[in-house]
């Protein structure tokens, strides 16, 4: 961990450097966040200057999805590793043109337990929950939902056909988070996105046309 944090640390001092914020996505396989980030490119193209981060066990099939809209992407596999580490994201991050950045994007592997415990040298964490997975994630996943700085609630197109009890997972997120801007978003609809991505552009603090 003291090997792991010192590589985080190397990498927020590059990102501050250049006046580039980063942040780490972290949730389950199949919560949505490639999809989310898909809805993400489309409207931040002309917003700010951005590129992705995009963890997996195996497989380029999600940075594939994302350099088909022309994204500035790398993808990181860990080959059978839970989580993404600071070093790993420290020399990736070093290949982007960070100068003409705002925002980097981590899609963390698919796990709501180590990406939460592993600084990777990011500025906030971000955690992507849908209606399929249950209202009681917050309960049992509390520290990623604590230390998130935005929770994202997805697929919300699907809650007249699931068992997903809007109210009562709000009540919990409220619980153990009381300040995270919450996002109720459907990337199916487009229900949520622009909060979302204002949200984003507030975050990353400039446009691309303002960067130095």
């Amino acid at each position: 961990m003291g090997a792991n944090d010192m590589w985080a640390n190397k990498t927020r001092s590059l990102l501050a450097k250049e006046n580039v914020k980063m942040l780490n996505l972290i949730g389950s396989p199949g919560a949505g966040k490639t999809a989310l980030l898909e809805q993400s490119v489309k409207k931040l193209s002309r917003k700010i200057s951005f590129a992705v981060l995009e963890g997996d066990i195996e497989t380029k099939n999600d940075a594939e999805r994302l350099a088909r809209l022309n994204c500035r992407v790398s993808q990181l596999l860990t080959g059978g590793g839970c989580h993404l580490e600071a070093k790993m994201i420290n020399h990736a991050v070093r290949d982007f043109p960070l100068r003409h950045l705002d925002l980097v994007v981590v899609e963390n592997v698919g796990n709501l337990i180590c990406p939460a415990e592993f600084d990777i040298g990011e500025h906030a964490k971000v955690v992507v929950l849908s209606v399929t997975e249950g209202e009681d994630k917050p309960l049992k996943y509390p520290t990623i939902f604590r230390e998130a700085k935005a929770i994202v609630i997805s697929k919300i197109d699907l809650l007249p056909h699931v068992p997903f009890k809007l109210k009562r997972c709000l009540e919990f997120i409220r619980n153990i988070n009381p300040y995270a801007p919450v996002f109720k978003v459907s990337v199916m609809t487009g229900k949520g996105i622009k909060e979302w991505i204002d949200w984003l552009v507030s975050y990353a603090g400039c446009s691309k046309n303002e960067k130095k």
